[in-house]
């Protein structure tokens, strides 16, 4: 009996476990996911914008986080989607997103909206949420991969509204980083000199490690 209990509880701990750890993450976003060097707005960096470094992007600072937490570091694609923000009525998922869908990540993490067209209709923010809904969907195939959806940086609730809506459609996690945005101690700004203003806005190492501390408090444990 009393073999047969600790067998029971071995075997939850274990699948509590298999749960919440992750092989292979996907994260999928913008600028502040990762940029490359563009020298006519002097960032030279190829990282989460207006992080000083690759290993203080929000990215990095979650994958060390996960890797602490479940005692194996995952591997990890990282992916700027900008142009479905900027375009993502008729994208084309399985050209455009091959390599991501191939990925077949176990843990999905999508990072947009700040890019996407403000939302001036009730019918541009529904044509919204159903395009990111195809996004994740196509992502997510046959499996069943953990998806946690962040809301934008800068708040917008039409836009905000819209990802928590087709994060809802496939079961996935939202976690609201909204009241971020409004600290600007978290701004690229306040920790060092940007030639360029838009570079500047974007979330310095304090800001990047605020977004990957949200997801993790976001995630199942």
């Amino acid at each position: 009996m009393k073999f047969a209990l600790l067998f029971f509880l071995l075997s939850a701990a274990t699948s509590a476990f298999a749960q919440t750890s992750f092989q292979k993450v996907l994260f999928l976003g913008n600028s502040i996911t990762k940029h490359g060097p563009k020298a006519d707005i002097d960032w030279s960096g190829n990282w989460g914008m207006a992080a000083s470094a690759e290993a203080k992007d929000y990215v990095h600072v979650f994958t060390a986080s996960l890797t602490q937490k479940q005692g194996a570091a995952p591997e990890i694609l990282v992916k700027n989607i900008a142009d479905f923000e900027r375009a993502h009525q008729g994208y084309e998922f399985a050209t455009k997103l091959k390599e991501a869908i191939d990925f077949q990540a176990d843990l999905i993490v999508l990072a947009i909206g700040e890019n996407v067209p403000g939302l001036k209709t009730a019918e541009e923010k529904t044509q919204l949420q159903s395009d990111v809904t195809a996004l994740l969907k196509s992502l997510q195939g046959t499996r069943k991969p953990t998806i946690l959806v962040r809301s934008c940086f800068w708040a917008n609730a039409a836009k905000d509204e819209a990802l928590r809506g087709a994060c809802d459609a496939v079961g996935g996690i939202f976690c609201d980083i909204g009241a971020l945005g409004a600290d600007k101690s978290l701004y690229g700004r306040a920790e060092r000199e940007f030639k360029h203003a838009g570079v500047a806005n974007h979330p310095g190492d304090k800001g990047m490690a605020a977004i990957a501390e949200a997801l993790m408090k976001a995630l199942p444990h």
